[in-house]
């Protein structure tokens, strides 16, 4: 009887285990350079002593960021994440952003499709997104 209990409270401990683990999955990880079009990656970014940056003429062929830990960088504006929830396939993401002839602070709403795409959702145009490809350099 006592080996049946310890096998019963083994397998309770396991299953709880294996029930926790999902929900504490690690937040996904945004870091690299995403483009609009995974084909046009080697048109939009360029890689030099492992650094990642815009192309020259990169805006001919879509758009893209770069993700750094909390820095986001566009072609023409930087941004620093101040805070991030994410709740299942939904990030949301704060930040504050300058240009070359602006700051502002902006609000960035993104859903995961897997580990390479996501989709941005403009809340205020109603069922507009933009897909993004993150590009392997």
């Amino acid at each position: 009887m006592r080996l049946f209990n310890r096998f019963a409270a083994l397998a309770a401990a396991l299953l709880a285990t294996a029930v926790v683990l999902p929900a504490r999955a690690g937040a996904f990880d945004l870091t690299g350079a995403w483009s609009t079009d995974a084909d046009l990656c080697s048109r939009v970014f360029t890689k030099k002593d492992n650094q990642i940056g815009f192309a020259e003429l990169s805006d001919l062929y879509g758009s893209g960021f770069i993700v750094d830990g909390d820095r986001v960088r566009g072609k023409a504006t930087q941004c620093t994440i101040e805070s991030r929830k994410q709740e299942g396939d939904s990030i949301e993401l704060s930040a504050a952003c300058a240009s070359s002839i602006m700051t502002q602070s902006l609000k960035f709403s993104l859903k995961i499709i897997n580990d390479n795409t996501i989709d941005r959702i403009f809340h205020e145009i109603p069922g507009m997104t933009q897909k993004y490809t993150r590009c392997n350099l």
